[in-house]
């Protein structure tokens, strides 16, 4: 596995976790066994291949308890946001469950399993003041990063999102994370408050806003220069409700 920057921002909340891990790992467990002994989780890790073949890997989860884990970093992390937010994951893997129940698996995922997917795998939850949240729903970088910069101050970012989570062991400029405003006391009452709010209407909603990650200041040495932002390719103008600012992680979905 990749050795990761834990002093990195964006790796710091889930150093106290993830670092045992990662340590374990590399001293030749599986990724499975170093998850569990990490103590009680809301699943049980299991090696990738007790996933079924033609098994809808969120039923599986949702059936069994268990947590299909693959070597490499995409799992890992998916396991250590299990083990911080377990009553957000079940939230959304109950919800995932009833999606598939209902429709099936087809081509095409619906609008809540397609918010989950997207939260599940880049979300993260950003408590700001007011005058960042209206700059950021506006796409007004330069007032976001630059004008309002001393408000960052004030602010907590929070990566939930495995995938992204994943990306940032190799940062590049438009790695976007789909942000949900929180109002709660970043991280004690995260999972609890996420959790409430992980409901099929709310989702199907996609209250997600995108916030290119390397532009918040502090979290990279680059946007201290101002011009880090005069990229139009990462810092888009916005279109509409649901436009994408920036290059969002590849999903991997498990069907």
């Amino acid at each position: 596995m990749k050795p990761l920057s834990w002093d990195a921002p964006w790796y710091a909340p889930w150093r106290a976790q993830g670092e045992p891990v990662a340590v374990a790992v590399e001293s030749g467990a599986s990724p499975a066994a170093a998850l569990n002994a990490m103590g009680p989780a809301p699943v049980r890790f299991v090696d990738q291949d007790e996933l079924p073949a033609g098994t809808a890997y969120e039923q599986f989860i949702f059936s069994t308890g268990c947590c299909p884990v693959r070597p490499g970093l995409h799992d890992f992390f998916n396991g250590l946001v299990w083990r911080r937010f377990p009553q957000a994951k079940r939230a959304l893997n109950r919800l995932q469950a009833t999606e598939i129940a209902r429709d099936g698996i087809g081509a095409r995922r619906g609008p809540v399993r397609d918010a989950i997917t997207v939260f599940d795998e880049n979300g993260a939850l950003l408590d700001a003041p007011q005058p960042l949240w209206d700059a950021l729903e506006q796409r007004e970088w330069q007032r976001l990063f630059v004008e309002l910069r001393p408000l960052w101050r004030e602010a907590r970012l929070l990566i939930f999102g495995h995938a992204l989570l994943e990306q940032l062991a190799n940062p590049r400029k438009g790695l976007t994370a789909h942000v949900w405003r929180a109002q709660c006391a970043l991280p004690e009452d995260a999972d609890a408050w996420l959790a409430a709010r992980c409901t099929a209407e709310a989702l199907a909603a996609k209250p997600f806003t995108p916030l290119p990650v390397l532009g918040v200041p502090g979290w990279w040495a680059g946007n201290e220069n101002f011009s880090f932002y005069d990229d139009s390719l990462v810092f888009r103008p916005r279109k509409n409700k649901n436009h994408s600012s920036a290059e969002s992680p590849s999903t991997s979905v498990r069907t």
